[in-house]
């Protein structure tokens, strides 16, 4: 007599089932770009973070560069009264990461750097005027420093500006948009740098 043993065959569990759907519903996810937003966003807070650590390295240099103009040029004390002034208001502005999601916040920050940014050229305009501070040392290490980090800024505004296009790019766009509407809805659309003059995203050359 003729047994039919498929009909014995035990069936796969239906847990199996709903974890390989799962599997393939992961795996069909992560191809259509459902990671690309996060993976944006975090791109837009490292970047950001280089920004304000290389403003920060130039706030830093400030005291010492202002202590030395005092030395041989004491007399300029406005000038020096307008460096220590935009300093304080440039450090007084506490940033972190909500400050990407509050576009007041951020100008403000913004103009401040730039009121410091300023301020400084000025300063150097006066030593011009200054022979023996122009070839002090320290003054000299200090206008290589100072160069060094106005360079460092600029890189780090075009990575911020370069990470921020993606992002924004990223949820205004298919499929990203969908995504952002379904997932990350909690997630806004990114402030970026404003050029405040011509050539603002030009490293300035610091000449002393």
């Amino acid at each position: 007599m003729y047994c039919d043993r498929s009909s014995s065959r035990p069936g796969l569990h239906p847990v199996y089932w709903q974890w390989l759907a799962l599997l393939c519903l992961c795996v069909a996810l992560s191809g259509c770009g459902v990671n690309n937003i996060p993976t944006l966003d975090e791109k837009v807070k490292s970047a950001w973070s280089q920004v304000e650590n290389q403003y920060q390295r130039r706030a830093d240099l400030v005291p010492n560069l202002v202590e030395t103009v005092k030395g041989y040029a004491n007399q300029e004390q406005e000038t020096l009264t307008a460096v220590i002034e935009a300093r304080s208001k440039a450090t007084s502005i506490q940033v972190d990461e909500n400050t990407l999601n509050d576009p007041e916040q951020f100008q403000r920050f913004q103009q401040a750097q730039g009121e410091l940014s300023g301020a400084l050229s000025r300063l150097m305009a006066v030593s011009e005027r200054y022979p023996d501070l122009k070839s002090n040392q320290n003054f000299l290490a200090l206008q290589s420093q100072l160069e060094g980090t106005e360079n460092r800024i600029s890189v780090a505004r075009r990575d911020f500006i370069q990470a921020v296009e993606a992002y924004n790019t990223e949820i205004r766009t298919f499929p990203g948009s969908i995504w952002h509407k379904i997932m990350y809805s909690d997630l806004p659309i990114r402030e970026n740098f404003e050029a405040t003059a011509e050539n603002a995203d030009q490293a300035p050359r610091v000449n002393f």
